[in-house]
């Protein structure tokens, strides 16, 4: 296979980590920054071009979207699609998940378990809002944010209050949701791929801090999930449309609750946590889907030859 990897930065640890399992398995693998393709969409011919060129021979796509072009490369993932490129993710799981909104109603409307989320437009039944979602602490989202970035912990109502109408007052979106207490500051992340759970990690936040974000200080190590977590992560990701996808669950006196779904998770932490290599794992199930592509197109030859004898 031709597999190319949609990254806008090669020398990340997940880019190269990619690469590197695509070539061991005796792939060719190309590294493309999908910001700078451009599609040509015309009848019966989509083409997408970078560097002037047409790509026209690549088997499989591995995106790795960041969320600040989110729209732009998701449409890039849908053009490949349309050409009938294999993707390690959908364009509509990546969309889904990207929406911090969506991917919660979409997981809420599933019975999958959540912390209790509020949504408003404006300020004028804020007591209600955080009323709603069980009073203080609480904790504050921006929709687009990502990597702890535009995460807020609100201690008390007054707070939160100020908080909240000062996000609005700058134009952005969020989210209000209850504090789980007995997290303790901690959280998994459990990665699924192709419906199964292929490594897991637990993540604690650095004294002082809440989030338990790497990227904000925090430490990992593996972690053995239990059934309820394993079917709750596997399930949060069949329900978005994610076939690769890191599963960000929090501990909960009522089970296991979702936080978010990374449609493009790091590596560098959960392959460093677990000792497995999850970027052959990623490119197994790319092999599978090729054989899966090329029995399909055989057995169409076949219908075809079939009817063209009747």
């Amino acid at each position: 296979m031709k597999i190319a990897v949609l990254s806008t930065v090669k020398s990340l640890y997940s880019t190269r980590r990619l690469v590197e399992a695509a070539e061991l398995k005796g792939h060719e693998c190309v590294v493309i920054d999908h910001s700078k393709c451009y599609v040509g969409i015309r009848q019966g011919k989509p083409t997408i071009h970078y560097k002037g060129q047409d790509l026209v021979d690549i088997d499989a796509i591995i995106p790795r979207i960041g969320a600040s072009v989110t729209f732009f490369g998701s449409s890039i993932v849908r053009q490949f699609e349309v050409m009938d490129v294999i993707s390690a993710n959908p364009s509509q799981g990546i969309t889904r998940s990207r929406d911090k909104l969506r991917c919660m109603q979409i997981l809420s409307g599933a019975g999958i378990g959540l912390p209790v989320t509020g949504f408003a437009r404006n300020t004028s039944d804020v007591d209600d809002l955080i009323n709603m979602v069980g009073g203080a602490p609480l904790v504050i989202k921006v929709l687009e944010g990502t990597q702890g970035i535009g995460v807020v912990l609100a201690e008390t109502k007054k707070a939160a209050s100020s908080v909240i109408e000062a996000f609005y007052g700058l134009g952005n979106n969020i989210l209000i949701q209850e504090y789980i207490a007995e997290s303790k500051g901690t959280d998994i992340r459990a990665f699924v791929v192709d419906g199964k759970v292929v490594g897991a990690m637990k993540r604690t936040a650095k004294e002082g801090e809440f989030r338990s974000n790497l990227h904000r200080g925090g430490t990992s190590s593996i972690v053995k999930l239990t059934k309820q977590e394993k079917e709750t992560a596997i399930a949060a990701a069949r329900e978005l449309g994610l076939t690769v996808c890191g599963v960000d669950l929090i501990p909960s006196n009522r089970g296991p609750l979702v936080l978010e779904v990374n449609s493009s998770p790091g590596l560098e932490g959960i392959e460093k946590a677990t000792g497995k290599d999850i970027a052959s794992e990623i490119i197994s199930f790319l092999e599978k889907q090729y054989e899966v592509k090329k029995l399909q197109k055989i057995e169409l030859r076949k219908r075809k030859k079939k009817e063209s004898k009747l």
